[in-house]
C-alpha cells in the first residue's frame, strides 16, 4: 500500500511569513504520521490574476499547468492561510482560481474534487486567522474538497516561535500533530 500523498503550502508570499512556519512544521507532523508531502512555496509559482480572457487568449499559463499537476499527485491539502482584512489571501485564491480551471479533456474540479484537506492560520491577532478560514473552508467546500472538521487558528503568531522557526508552546506543537496525523489517516482511508 503507498503512502498518502499530502501537498502542502501557505497561502502567503512573505518570506518570513508565520504561515510558512506554520505550515513546514506541520508537514513535518504528516511525514512523521506516514505521509509523503510535498511542502511547496507559492512564491515559486507566480500567477497573474485570473482572467477569463487571458485564459480564453492564451491558455492556462505555464505555472498554473505545473501546479494542476502538483495537485493532481497529491489527495491530501494542507494549509496555512493568512488572514487578510479578516478574509482570504489573494494570492491563495488566485492560486485556487488557476488551478480549478479546466484543461483538455479533465473532469471537472479534477485538481480538488474528493481531495481531503487541513486548514491551519496564524495571526499576530488574538483570533489567530479564525476569520479567514471560514472563507477558505467555504471555497474548498464549494469546490468539492473534504475539508475535515478540526483546524488551528495560531494567535500572537509573533510569539508563537522561535528563532529557528518551531514552537514556542508544546500544546501547540501537539495540536499540529494531532491535526497532521488525522489527516494522514484520512487520506490513507480514502486510498487517496
Amino acid at each position: 500500500m503507498s503512502k498518502p500523498r499530502i501537498l502542502a503550502f501557505a497561502g502567503s508570499l512573505r518570506r518570513d511569513s508565520f504561515n510558512k512556519k506554520l505550515v513546514r512544521l506541520a508537514a513535518e507532523k504528516a511525514r512523521e504520521a506516514g505521509a509523503e508531502v510535498t511542502l511547496l512555496d507559492l512564491r515559486d509559482y507566480p500567477l497573474p490574476v485570473y482572467d477569463g480572457d487571458l485564459e480564453e487568449e492564451s491558455g492556462l499559463p505555464a505555472k498554473a499547468l505545473e501546479l494542476k499537476e502538483i495537485f493532481k499527485a497529491h489527495g491530501g491539502l494542507l494549509l496555512s492561510c493568512p488572514e487578510y482584512n479578516s478574509s482570504i489571501s489573494a494570492v491563495l485564491k488566485n492560486t485556487i482560481d488557476w488551478v480549478s480551471r479546466p484543461n483538455g479533456d479533465e473532469p471537472p474540479l479534477a485538481c480538488f474534487a474528493g481531495k481531503v484537506a487541513t486548514l491551519l492560520a496564524a495571526s499576530p491577532g488574538g483570533l489567530g486567522g479564525l476569520r479567514g478560514l471560514v472563507t477558505v473552508r467555504s471555497i474548498l467546500g464549494n469546490i468539492q474538497v473534504i475539508v475535515l472538521p478540526g483546524q488551528l487558528a495560531v494567535s500572537r503568531a509573533h510569539e508563537a516561535f522561535d528563532a529557528e522557526g518551531d514552537f514556542t508552546d508544546p500544546k501547540q506543537a501537539e495540536r499540529v500533530a494531532g491535526l497532521a496525523a488525522e489527516l494522514v489517516a484520512a487520506v490513507g482511508k480514502l486510498g487517496r
